[in-house]
């Protein structure tokens, strides 16, 4: 499934999966002449929830938009700070200050690369309203010491559909969870999200606020919705579910097999793991010229996060998150790949010039 490639065309970072399903769904609505937000949604909503096992499941337009709609639904706006992590990608940035709310960076665990409960911790005034917490690269997060804070956590599982955090799946924990079906994520829509909680009032405001039109009184809202089309290709990506989470996983075990031996660090190892990215510590390498050699070789790696928040702002004193900038390279990873594929990135990393066999 996927993109047609000749041996000429470097091995993308990410690929969607999608097949003649995905297609034929899309085009059945198409057929029905209901293209917009209507029964496809409500369907995709209704089976979500059932999926993770909660109350409300709600569509958006994209991931940003879910936590835009979810900080509005919890009142969150001037005057209140929320906790992010730095070592992320400004879309969690943007909905905060989307609310004229002030960002609080976090830094993240050195091991994981998720946000750490004990930086959180310090962090925490009387004027924070929540946390957001990511569950990076496909690793779910440890829960129980977030929860513990006393402070309504959300979470972010644009990554992270269908890992688990003690036998749970992410996204059951928070007082509302955010999902992204960007392009590549571990399931699409092409762009589109969800907004998941057990609220009935914060399930009821986001359903008004991602729409303008037939309110009974103004009040500014925001044309976020999801579109028919969309939701049908979801609720063939959420069937495939399964299948591509066992996927990935297998090729996760395939990389952990044959890398064994390099003197490069692996992710860490965790049942609830998804592997969205495999995400490598190259440190002592230098990370353009590895992935300038890894172009070379026909395989397109990347940062697993472009940029950290911090660097943007251009404040001090997020070590780990710094460090993790600078020494990990996500190696891709996708169900789309091929045997051929597969075959391909093993052997370019295996025969990378910066890396040397160890004893094991």
């Amino acid at each position: 499934m996927g993109a047609d490639r000749d041996n000429k065309t470097p091995i993308q970072h990410s690929r969607p999966f999608l097949g003649e399903k995905e297609a034929e769904a899309v085009a059945r609505v198409i057929r029905s002449g209901h293209i917009a937000q209507g029964k496809e949604v409500n369907r995709f909503e209704g089976r979500f929830a059932e999926y993770l096992g909660v109350s409300h499941a709600v569509g958006a337009s994209s991931g940003t938009a879910a936590l835009h709609l979810t900080l509005l639904a919890m009142d969150i706006g001037p005057g209140d700070e929320v906790i992010i992590p730095t070592y992320v990608c400004t879309a969690l940035l943007n909905a905060v200050l989307y609310v004229r709310a002030e960002p609080v960076l976090a830094d993240v665990c050195r091991e994981t690369g998720n946000i750490d409960p004990e930086d959180v911790k310090k962090r925490i005034t009387e004027r924070t309203k929540a946390v957001v917490v990511p569950h990076m690269f496909g690793l779910p997060v440890k829960m129980a010491p977030f929860l513990d804070l006393g402070l309504p956590i959300i979470e972010d599982c644009a990554q992270s559909i269908g890992s688990t955090d003690e036998g749970r799946l992410t996204g059951t924990f928070g007082i509302a969870s955010i999902f992204s079906f960007y392009a590549t994520k571990v399931i699409t829509t092409g762009e589109g999200g969800m907004v998941v909680t057990g609220s009935r009032k914060i399930a009821a405001a986001v359903r008004e606020l991602r729409e303008y039109d037939k309110q009974k009184d103004y009040k500014v809202c925001h044309n976020y919705k999801m579109t028919d089309m969309q939701a049908a290709m979801g609720m063939v990506q959420l069937d495939r579910l399964p299948a591509l989470i066992r996927k990935r996983r297998a090729i996760a075990s395939e990389f952990f097999r044959r890398f064994k031996g390099l003197s490069v660090k692996l992710p860490p190892k965790n049942p609830g793991h998804i592997y969205y990215r495999f995400v490598v510590d190259i440190s002592g390498v230098k990370r353009k010229a590895f992935s300038e050699e890894m172009r070379a070789r026909g395989v397109l790696c990347e940062r697993p996060v472009s940029r950290p928040i911090h660097r943007y702002l251009n404040i001090d004193g997020y070590p780990h998150a710094e460090s993790a900038w600078k020494r990990l390279v996500s190696v891709p990873l996708y169900p789309a790949l091929s045997e051929e594929e597969i075959g391909k990135i093993v052997h370019a990393v295996q025969t990378a010039s910066f890396f040397k066999e160890t004893a094991s």
